[in-house]
């Protein structure tokens, strides 16, 4: 009964997991282990990790498995620690973790060894810190990626540029690049499409908007230029195509122009496949040359 007590209390603690290792620490005997695996107790989810009874799955308690998994010291890192701590926005299919022990990768835990690695924890769970991970992400995501994690690292105020300068100066390129680039905006962007869009202005000499996704006489803009009175509505897939969809932005529409802005919108198809007649038409709508 005391066993089982002690159990219940640490996987109360971790959403329901469990590792071999820390059941040995609380001088479980391998033999009652067995025991409680056999009645379903305890249940194998991941070699070493145990399932407390039948408790409802959950993505913390996949986390809590994957760290357990990879053995003491253990970490979520990469793109999972980033997504753990709120920089990327979807969740990664494959949960990294680094550990100092030798442990393999297996089906969903893609496993990291290093001999040291500062881990610090984040609602409940110890991740790398921003820097490393933020290193580690720019080694294999595209750099307009790692240049958005870097604005949301800026929005939420645990981007400490010197430390990345420093951490940076080991060799990642894309990271260097991505830092010259910084762009603070691209934190309040929404959608891909957004996202994409900025690099394009970038890219083709555009003017970067004065702000994105803000409130303009009462109606939610993605992207505006105040002084030219220049209005882009970008229109991602499945967005802005049922009929009540496409009333409400005809009306914004005419809002907009009541106040003299100039209403612009853009797609997929625009972005990727007319991108001159896209830079055509906001060089008009700016009085620009094209």
């Amino acid at each position: 009964m005391r066993d089982i007590s002690a159990i219940r209390g640490l996987a109360d603690r971790q959403w329901g997991r469990v590792g071999t290792a820390q059941l040995a620490a609380l001088g479980i005997d391998r033999r009652v282990v067995a025991r409680l695996t056999d009645s379903r107790y305890l249940r194998v989810v991941l070699p070493r990790v145990y399932a407390l009874g039948h408790r409802a799955p959950s993505v913390e308690a996949d986390l809590t498995a994957a760290v357990l998994y990879a053995g003491p010291g253990a970490m979520l890192s990469h793109a999972t620690a980033l997504w753990w701590r709120g920089l990327l926005d979807k969740q990664p299919r494959t949960i990294d973790v680094s550990t100092p022990r030798r442990c393999r990768s297996i089906g969903g835990v893609r496993v990291h060894g290093r001999r040291r690695c500062e881990r610090i924890w984040h609602k409940g769970l110890p991740v790398t810190r921003v820097e490393q991970a933020l290193l580690d992400y720019a080694a294999v995501a595209p750099l307009e990626r790692v240049r958005h994690a870097l604005a949301n690292a800026d929005y939420h105020k645990v981007l400490d540029v010197p430390a990345l300068q420093v951490i940076a100066g080991k060799g990642s390129a894309r990271l260097h690049t991505a830092l010259k680039r910084h762009e603070p905006k691209l934190a309040r962007t929404r959608s891909p499409l957004e996202r994409i869009f900025l690099p394009f202005c970038e890219r083709t000499g555009i003017p970067l908007p004065d702000d994105v996704n803000v409130w303009i006489e009462g109606v939610l803009v993605d992207a505006v230029w105040r002084e030219q009175r220049v209005v882009v509505e970008l229109d991602g897939e499945g967005n802005h195509s049922s009929w009540a969809q496409i009333q409400r932005d005809r009306s914004n529409e005419l809002r907009l122009r009541a106040a003299r802005y100039d209403v612009r919108r853009y797609g997929w198809v625009q972005l990727d496949d007319e991108p001159t007649l896209v830079e055509s038409d906001l060089l008009q709508a700016f009085g620009l040359p094209r």
